[in-house]
């Protein structure tokens, strides 16, 4: 499983010319699921996510969480995290999950997070999607569960 996370200002995520998801000062992720990944990835990802330190505290040093904070997560489905780009110019896929299981587990990552208190918003699993939002900093961290980075 892998996430791109953007400390953010607010942003949010509409389908179809409506808000689907919006928040405030927190935490944009944008979450790839693999065809190998099972729930302990989920909960490896969102509890890493839920405990990154990446706001600043009184001395402006990265040392604060999205819970210390009292912040948001706005958690937005993006298989192309999985897109393979090494071969030719066309990603290939191949590694993504299939949809079915790739919903399970974006839901089953989206209830760790809220089950950990956080105030979660989302966009819509398999919709094109417009993201809007304000990257503060800015800070954009990448996670993958298998710790490849």
């Amino acid at each position: 499983m892998r996430a791109v996370v953007q400390r953010v200002r607010g942003c949010e995520v509409t389908v179809g010319g409506e808000i689907s998801g919006e928040i405030g000062t927190g935490l944009l992720v944008l979450l790839g699921v693999g065809s190998g990944d099972s729930q302990k990835d989920a909960a490896y990802l969102a509890d890493k996510v839920a405990n990154l330190r990446v706001f600043p505290d009184q001395d402006d040093k990265m040392n604060l969480s999205i819970k210390d904070i009292g912040g948001e997560v706005l958690v937005v489905s993006q298989f192309t995290l999985f897109g393979d780009c090494r071969k030719g110019r066309r990603p290939s896929y191949n590694d993504a999950a299939r949809p079915d299981k790739a919903e399970r587990l974006y839901e089953h990552f989206v209830e760790i997070l809220t089950g950990q208190g956080l105030a979660t918003a989302t966009g819509r699993f398999q919709a094109m999607m417009s993201v809007t939002l304000t990257n503060e900093g800015p800070v954009t961290i990448l996670l993958d569960s298998e710790k490849k980075f």
